[in-house]
């Protein structure tokens, strides 16, 4: 090994890591760092760095015990295990349910009011504690609760629409898979089809609501469909296809079975499995690249106390996962360069509903219209992150505690990572022209800080990443990746494709379609720029002509802000030729020169829904119909597309909250955007996805006297000690 420092540096340091590595008490969670690629040099942050490691590739999954001594410490603390089991013991003596069984379908934090929230301080003591809990009696009334933890008292809460179901239990998901096998006339059509029963996989699909019977609005439905796992783990792409079994979600009775595809072959196996050993089995690998990692033999610079509140650069933010939102990222304040002073830019962030429509109106296709977030729990389907793969080196592990359905606390592993992240971007930079005389060369690397979580919804999986920037930027990305949802199909070549015959979609490989559908993710943003009393302002870009004489030139373009007075003046549909910015601004605080301080929204690529505002699936997802909407604030106005959003009929939505047009000027203001995707899916994307991302961001405007990077050092040959083996 040829080391690019000295001898007695190099010894000290080996000895320095013996030392640490003997006196250190390891558990089986953390670790001594490894050799680093890029060191800077600090032997006092070497402890401080192993407290934020987890030891790669010996992670383990974490259980109810691990977390049983958890208290919360922060009024935006998610439910502790204690807390779950007295919720269950609370509703279990209450008598609120009668002799009836029910589920608990959603048990999580109630959020204190705002202004109890806003004026706690670190060691003062925590508003009184309270369980959120959507409850419902088997085969009847769906229960929206509050239950105070400390006093026991249980108080019911109007939901906010009469139609419409709460969150599918792990239970309902189970029983729904299970209950095609006990009809004979089931186990026929997949036997008469070559499929042997060992082989099949069913999953359940949500129904979504078309109100075309009295059956569906009175009965909670889901729809079954099956899969061959022959031969393969990827089992989606062997549908059995034109086989579709409603079931009641409540008796678990098979209410009809639609079967129209007999004639379809099940897809081969041949080339789905995307797992590495399964690829290069029989081959020898040689690695494309040289392993990359970010080393930090100083540590990481960021700290997270009390578990759940992270502190870096000048940033301070509360995270919390959520069973519903996933990720809810609340108090966030920075710290403003020039002043010390903490300043107010978030309450609170968190997806709020996803919008998921396939665009196949056949018998087996048209219901597939889902609404992630409400119908399956967003943060449910969180799986553990993998370590140096999902996240860096130097990640900062979260698990999440949610209440099973009988009440019982459960660990979600690993289910947010929080990390540095460094990509070789610039934070800003100038040279100067030689003709200037003057030699200067400035530049600031550009690091920041990732909060991830990544959610594996049945097939496709949704990447949800906060990224902080030191300059005051906060980007929201979501990246998709996983497997495609098919559709089974009788061609292997599109020459044998009839002209005149809609696929619906691309065919991917032999009798698989890949359906062209829609992603929209819509995010909650409660604004609290500088304080809670904000006010919408639509920047336009307009061209303004000079006048005969005035310039050599014709046109130039002029800066129009437009103050939205009520809630419809706020509903944006974006527009190439049209462009407008879009800030949220404090009209009580402006900066040294007389600007309002604030954030604007900058959107990046996204896409808008085109279907039918009169679809049913439109109906229920109307948050789609624009792509920013800003609501007065409302504590019960969070979810996009209503609290119950199963078979909902499209009544408790943002769309209808924002017709009531309240005043949103100078108030408490809540902003939305719909990031969006359209997928007319591609050969690459088989047999698994590549991941494909998109993103907008809140951007300091004049939020702050000049550059808030200005006092960053740039890095020196010094500060970044290299070893090369």
């Amino acid at each position: 090994m040829r080391l690019l420092l000295n001898l007695s540096t190099a010894l000290l340091l080996l000895l320095l890591l013996l030392f640490t590595c003997l006196n250190y008490p390891f558990t089986s969670r953390y670790a001594a760092p490894a050799a680093s690629v890029w060191l800077r040099w600090s032997a006092a942050k070497i402890s401080s760095h192993l407290m934020h490691h987890h030891l790669p590739g010996k992670r383990r999954r974490h259980d109810v015990d691990d977390h049983a001594s958890d208290v919360p410490k922060h009024p935006m603390d998610p439910l502790t295990v204690p807390e779950i089991n007295r919720v269950r013991e609370i509703l279990s003596s209450h008598g609120f349910f009668g002799p009836e069984p029910y589920l608990l379908h959603e048990v999580a934090l109630e959020e204190p009011p705002k202004p109890l929230v806003m004026t706690w301080r670190q060691g003062k003591p925590l508003p009184p504690r309270k369980a959120s809990v959507v409850a419902r009696v088997s085969g009847g009334e769906t229960h929206v609760l509050s239950v105070n933890l400390g006093s026991g008292r249980v108080t019911r809460r109007k939901a906010g629409s009469d139609f419409g179901y709460p969150m599918m239990a792990k239970e309902d998901l189970a029983g729904a898979c299970k209950a095609p096998w006990a009809v004979a006339d089931f186990n026929r059509s997949i036997s008469a089809r070559g499929v042997d029963l060992a082989d099949v996989v069913c999953l359940p699909v949500s129904s979504g609501w078309y109100g075309k019977s009295e059956e569906e609005k009175s009965r909670r439905l889901i729809k079954v469909q099956c899969y061959s796992k022959k031969d393969t783990v990827n089992f989606y792409m062997r549908p059995i296809e034109g086989l579709t079994v409603l079931v009641d979600l409540d008796t678990h009775e098979v209410v009809d079975i639609f079967d129209k595809g007999t004639t379809i072959p099940i897809p081969s196996s041949t080339n789905t499995d995307y797992r590495f050993s399964a690829r290069n089995s029989n081959q020898n690998v040689n690695p494309i690249f040289n392993p990359i990692s970010i080393e930090q033999s100083m540590g990481p610079s960021f700290t997270v106390e009390d578990g759940h509140v992270v502190k870096w650069a000048n940033w301070e933010f509360h995270v919390r996962p959520d069973p519903r939102a996933g990720v809810v990222i609340s108090r966030v304040m920075i710290r403003d360069p020039e002043t010390g002073e903490l300043r107010n830019v978030m309450y609170k962030g968190m997806p709020s509903e996803l919008f998921v429509p396939y665009m196949d109106p056949t018998e087996g296709w048209y219901f597939k219209t889902y609404l992630d977030a409400g119908e399956y729990g967003f943060g449910l389907q969180a799986m553990p992150l993998d370590p140096l793969n999902d996240c860096p080196r130097n990640a900062y592990f979260m698990d999440g505690v949610f209440a099973a359905s009988d009440g019982t606390p459960y660990i979600q592993s690993d289910m947010i990572c929080v990390f540095e992240s460094y990509a070789g971007d610039i934070g800003w930079r100038h040279s100067e022209s030689p003709i200037t005389g003057m030699e200067i060369r400035e530049v600031r690397p550009k690091v920041t800080l990732v909060v991830r979580m990544a959610a594996s919804v049945g097939n496709y999986d949704y990447i949800v990443d906060w990224e902080f920037q030191m300059d005051g930027l906060i980007r929201i990305k979501v990246g998709l990746s996983g497997i495609l949802m098919v559709k089974g199909s009788p061609y292997t070549n599109m020459d044998k494709v009839p002209t005149q015959e809609n696929l619906y979609g691309t065919l991917l490989s032999e009798n698989v379609i890949g359906v062209i559908h829609d992603h929209y993710i819509n995010f909650y943003l409660d604004m609290d720029v500088d304080g809670s009393n904000n006010s919408f302002v639509k920047v336009n870009l307009q061209r303004e002509r000079t006048s005969p004489g005035e310039s050599p030139r014709r046109s130039y373009l002029k800066a129009v802000r437009d103050v939205a007075k009520t809630e419809k003046e706020a509903q944006i549909k974006l527009k190439l030729y049209d462009p407008l910015e879009f800030h949220v601004i404090n009209p009580n605080k402006k900066t040294r020169t007389g600007n309002p301080v604030g954030y604007k929204v900058v959107p990046g690529g996204t896409a808008a829904s085109l279907l039918d505002p009169d679809d049913p699936p439109q109906k229920r997802a109307a948050f789609t119909n624009n792509q920013i909407w800003v609501t007065r604030y409302n504590r019960s106005q969070e979810w996009a597309g209503g609290l119950l959003v199963y078979q909902s009929h499209g009544d408790d939505t943002l769309a209808t909250w924002s017709e009531r047009d309240r005043g949103i000027e100078n108030k408490d203001i809540v902003v939305w955007y719909t990031l969006g995707f359209h997928h007319i899916p591609c050969q690459e994307d088989f047999p698994i996805m590549p991941t494909v991302s998109s993103s907008f961001q809140l951007k300091p405007v004049n939020f702050f006297e000049s550059n808030p990077i200005l006092h960053m050092p740039p890095n020196t040959v010094n500060d970044l000690l290299t070893i090369v083996t």
